[in-house]
Parts: structure tokens; sequence; C-alpha cells
């Protein structure tokens, strides 16, 4: 059984997404082991997008994560990092495919309401963030 990491961004959150967003990840046979709700300060996001400190968007990217409050799940299911990734949608809202999340809540390319580990190894990384072993039921 394969783990990833979802966040419902901030965007979504101020906008009352989250039921929406639990009910799709539900109803994709994705089971949620841990979530929290949680608002990042700037250097928390820093740290959690260190990958991408010296992309253009950095800056933009650490201040709207951490300008209200998100909520942080722990996904598990066969496939769960590809399943989470197709249910998400392309990043740009306007290339994501009908029926995803993007494309059907996004506003822009920044605010584009979830968040998803891309491989195994950032999965690891970015539960590991914000969860602790004890937070994850099995």
């Amino acid at each position: 059984m394969e783990r990833t990491l979802a966040i419902v961004k901030p965007d979504g959150v101020s906008r009352g997404l989250i039921g929406d967003v639990i009910k799709r990840i539900e109803g994709r046979g994705l089971k949620i082991v841990a979530a929290k709700m949680l608002h990042m300060n700037r250097a928390q996001a820093e740290g959690f997008y260190a990958v991408h400190r010296e992309r253009p968007f950095f800056g933009d990217l650490t201040a709207f994560m951490s300008s209200g409050p998100a909520v942080a799940m722990v996904l598990a299911g066969e496939n769960a990092i590809a399943r989470w990734r197709e249910l998400m949608g392309a990043t740009d809202y306007r290339k994501a495919a009908e029926g995803t999340i993007r494309r059907e809540f996004a506003t822009d390319i920044e605010k584009n309401v979830v968040h998803g580990s891309d491989a195994p190894d950032t999965a690891a990384f970015e539960i590991g963030y914000f969860f602790n072993r004890f937070e994850i039921v099995a």
C-alpha cells in the first residue's frame, strides 16, 4: 500500500472546498490515514518547498502557502501517488482534464486548490514534514 501527501491549499480552505476534495479522494478509493489543519509560517513553507528555492516562483509560492490555513492529509492505497495526481489534474488548471479538482476549482496556476507528492521519495519527505508515525493510522 503506497502513501502520498495531499494538501488542500489556503485558497481551497478559504473557499470552503475541503469537503469537496475529501469526497473526491474517498470516491476514488483512496484512504485518508492522517489529517490536520495547519497554518505554515513563511519559514515552514520555505522548508517544505526548499526543492524549488532557485525557481523564480519560490517567493510567491511560499508567500501564498503561508497566507492562511491548509489541510494536510496522508492518503494510502494502491498506486496512491499516481491516482492522487490524476485526480488533482495538471498544475496549470487550463491544461487539466475535465473532472479533475484543478480543472473544476482552480482560479490560477498558483491558486490551484491542492498539492500532491510526485514520487515515492518526495512523498516520504513531505509526509514526514507534517506527520510523525504516531499520527498516521495503519
